[in-house]
């Protein structure tokens, strides 16, 4: 009587059973060698299509750093897809895994909003490429030479020799000035002559000195006009074209031609206003302070 009462607790398979689970096993196996394939071959196929993108981005002469970058977003689009796939195979529903990946990149872009919109800026500017390496910029408020350009911030050197990385976020938001994007770039010197000048005399004298320079573009053509009239001078302005590489030290040759004419007593300027001080009894004349 107790045996047969332990014999009927335990479950004894029948072959009916047996062969279920074997076909079960079976199909399992096959789910895992069709996802493992699915995941092989597409992580092969993911690969030759993000080296291609990044290739045709290559050849039509696209930022390196960008090219790169968006090889790796494809890349990582592709499998993430495969991976999704591959769970299909497997039997697990794709629905829930889609919404859990869509949540997790909701709750990583508003976590890293600001980290995002640099990296965002710094694709639109390796794509519209308002200024490449070496141009000289105003970007985010800073001004200096572009010395690299990455998805997340630029270099900028500064002209005393300083770096300052301004994130692209900020370059975005803000006014690009760029000084050698056209290739040339406009001087303009300042300065007053006295009234009892010839000031026809003296603009043909500083027209001469402009044109002897080959550096001063002659289109459109350079001059030498009043400005304005202030209380003891005749304020003249200066105005010319150079290449953007040359602008400095047009300057400041000009400069120094101008100062040897100024020696050389063909252009006079004005002293300060003066003032009569007595020191002892005996008058003197002082320049006036500022």
């Amino acid at each position: 009587m107790l045996d047969s009462s332990i014999a009927s607790m335990v479950a004894v398979p029948t072959p009916h059973d047996v062969s279920a689970y074997t076909d079960q096993a079976v199909q399992l196996g096959l789910h895992l060698i069709g996802a493992l394939l699915v995941l092989l071959v597409g992580m092969w196929i993911a690969r030759r299509l993000a080296n291609f993108a990044q290739g045709a981005l290559g050849r039509a002469s696209f930022d390196s750093t960008l090219s790169g970058f968006l090889r790796n977003l494809i890349y990582g689009v592709l499998i993430a897809l495969l991976v999704v796939t591959a769970l299909g195979v497997l039997g697990v529903p794709s629905a829930p895994m889609v919404a859990a990946l869509g949540t997790a990149g909701l709750a990583i872009g508003l976590a890293l909003q600001g980290s995002l919109s640099n990296l965002a800026w710094g694709v639109l500017l390796a794509v519209f490429r308002p200024f490449r390496v070496g141009d000289y910029v105003t970007a985010g408020g800073v001004e200096g030479t572009v010395g690299s350009l990455n998805l997340m911030h630029t270099l900028l050197i500064l002209p005393d020799n300083r770096e300052a990385i301004v994130p692209n976020g900020k370059i975005g938001s803000d006014a690009i000035v760029n000084f050698n994007r056209r290739g040339t770039r406009r001087f303009e010197l300042k300065f007053g002559i006295a009234y009892r000048d010839d000031t026809d005399k003296v603009i043909a004298t500083i027209t001469r000195l402009i044109e002897a320079d080959k550096r001063v573009l002659k289109d459109p053509a350079p001059g030498v006009w009043i400005e304005s009239l202030a209380a003891q001078t005749v304020n003249l302005v200066l105005r010319g074209l150079t290449g953007s590489g040359d602008s400095w030290n047009v300057q400041t040759d000009l400069w120094r031609a101008i100062k040897q004419q100024i020696d050389a007593r063909q252009i006079s300027v004005t002293a300060g206003p003066q003032e009569i001080a007595l020191v002892r009894g005996t008058p003197s004349i002082a320049p006036k302070a500022g």
